[in-house]
């Protein structure tokens, strides 16, 4: 290969990551800020009739709807990112999720409109689900699969900084309208700020996911014909192992993420009096440690194995479980921030290689289908209940003590999928032979041991 072309493919690379971490940060952007408002906003806004419990739980419920949604979305946008292309697809994903966001940020309230406020909000969320359900494989493809086989942990991270990056934005831009509005301002409309800034963010994705070109592998897939007629039935009918395991090694990663950056607002503000301003600081400073650890962890993961590095993650979330609520018990800023900080930490030991880890588990002709719904169906059993079952558990008991044992339990569940995850075969070069297709009956031979 000569240098030009070295430095046409180097260019194309970029530009590839470029486009999946942009879109990946306003999706997440997107996400984040429901969670935040969910805890601090909604409860009065659109459930005013009900006790500061139920608002919260009521809130929380709506927040659980879209990751139910999140399923529907991979399944329907797996369908046709591995029949049509990682590119049209990622593209209508964005324009889903960002056109919910502006329209949330609309939405009257009950006081205005009735009950249609609430029911409107939980369809937005269900649209928020879908776009992001749709999105996460698509990105994490277009990227993973533009990068060498060597690099595949860290190529496919770079989407993930989404993550940290929409959860610092969202969280920014609630903490400087917290700032410059009054206790009265923000809840009528300062919230609201956020929500419609999307729109700017939808038409920078838009532009840069414009102009890149299909991934290599997919290409290779098309090229040859190998496209395959049904994913989705094929992939749930071929690799069910996957699917399952994929989902539930996800427990000890985003059941305790979303306790740690949304229902943290709420046991901190409402159980421990502490500031809300100060615990949005601390998330900030969390975040922007994520720009560097999630990249990191990735990296790891190509030397040392993704489960190596998966499984230490697993392991420190399940210390830090009671020394966590520990910390936080203590009122002191210090220890706070040393709390918030260390369980990003030990989330972005997991979420770093996890896309890799998921995604090699599944062939180039099935990657998207099988990959985005066993990434989403976490969110059915994990992310979506995590929130509300905390909540449940600290009313009941009024103690931390019983959401550090769920904690734990969820990373026992995880680590023992982490074990029976089936490992797939790669090919060299990565160019890994795609999975039996319509148009072929041979069997798919490949070489090499994924990490």
């Amino acid at each position: 290969m000569s240098s030009e072309t070295r430095s046409d493919q180097a260019a194309l690379r970029r530009r590839a990551v470029i486009a999946s971490t942009v879109g990946t940060t306003i999706e997440w952007y997107d996400f984040f800020l429901y969670g935040t408002a969910a805890a601090l906003v909604f409860p009065k806004l659109f459930f005013p009739s009900s006790s500061n419990f139920a608002g919260v739980l009521e809130s929380f419920a709506t927040l659980s709807v879209g990751f139910a949604a999140r399923p529907v979305g991979a399944a329907i946008f797996g369908h046709f990112g591995d029949r049509v292309g990682r590119k049209a697809t990622l593209v209508t994903t964005l324009l889903l999720m960002g056109g919910a966001t502006v329209l949330l940020g609309l939405l009257p309230g009950t006081d205005s409109i009735g009950v249609a406020a609430p029911v409107i909000l939980v369809l937005l969320r269900v649209a928020q689900g879908i776009g992001v359900g749709g999105e996460w494989g698509g990105s994490v493809l277009m990227s993973m699969e533009w990068g060498s086989e060597q690099r595949r942990g860290l190529m496919a991270s770079w989407p993930q900084l989404g993550v940290p990056i929409g959860l610092l934005l969202s969280t920014a831009m609630m903490k400087l309208m917290g700032a410059t509005t009054t206790s009265a301002q923000f809840d009528s409309w300062g919230w609201r700020v956020p929500f419609l800034a999307s729109i700017l963010l939808v038409a920078v994705g838009m532009y840069v996911r414009l102009r890149v070109e299909e991934s290599p592998e997919f290409a290779r897939v098309k090229r040859t014909e190998q496209v395959v007629k049904q994913p989705l039935v094929q992939v749930i009918r071929e690799h069910p192992m996957e699917i399952l395991t994929s989902a539930f090694v996800r427990l000890s990663e985003q059941a305790p993420f979303y306790l740690f950056i949304t229902f943290v607002l709420t046991y901190g503000t409402k159980h421990l009096s502490l500031d809300k301003g100060e615990l949005l600081d601390d998330t900030l400073v969390a975040a922007a440690l994520g720009l560097i650890s999630v990249p990191l962890f990735g990296h790891l993961s190509d030397r040392f194995g993704r489960r190596t590095v998966y499984g230490v993650g697993v392991v420190a979330t399940a210390a830090f479980a009671f020394p966590y609520f520990g910390l936080l018990d203590t009122k002191n800023s210090g220890l706070i921030l040393l709390a918030i900080v260390l369980s990003l930490v030990f989330h972005d030991m997991q979420y770093g290689p996890q896309a890799a880890l998921i995604a090699e588990s599944f062939g180039t002709g099935l990657r998207y289908s099988g990959a985005g719904i066993g990434y989403q169906l976490a969110s059915v059993i994990a992310g979506g209940p995590a929130p509300l079952i905390a909540a449940a558990i600290l009313n009941g008991t009024g103690s931390s003590i019983g959401i550090s044992w769920y904690i734990i339990g969820c990373c026992v569940l995880a680590f023992g999928a982490l074990v029976l995850m089936p490992r797939r075969a790669i090919a060299s070069a990565g160019a890994e032979v795609p999975a039996p297709a319509v148009r072929t009956t041979t069997a798919t031979t490949t070489k090499g041991a994924a990490a």
